[in-house]
């Protein structure tokens, strides 16, 4: 039981913290994804927002990936 609160109090913080910094300065790309993956520990829809979450991540890099690679080689 005790597990159970501190894993909810801390991924909690971490997570409102990482929404909060979606719209103030700061790491919310980091730090939402680490909230999930703590609260994911004991809840089942945090693996899921965090399954999401991370296939967003990978997509989001290889789209990046992809404009750079076009950028870096596109003939003058």
């Amino acid at each position: 039981m005790l597990r159970k609160t501190v894993i909810t109090i801390v991924g909690g913080g971490l997570t409102l913290l990482g929404t909060a910094l979606i719209v103030l300065p700061g790491p919310a790309w980091l730090l939402l994804p680490i909230g999930l993956a703590v609260l994911s520990l004991e809840y089942s829809w945090a693996k899921r927002w965090l399954k999401k979450s991370q296939r967003f991540m990978t997509h989001s890099a290889n789209l990046l990936d992809k404009k750079i690679r076009d950028y870096r080689y596109r003939k003058p």
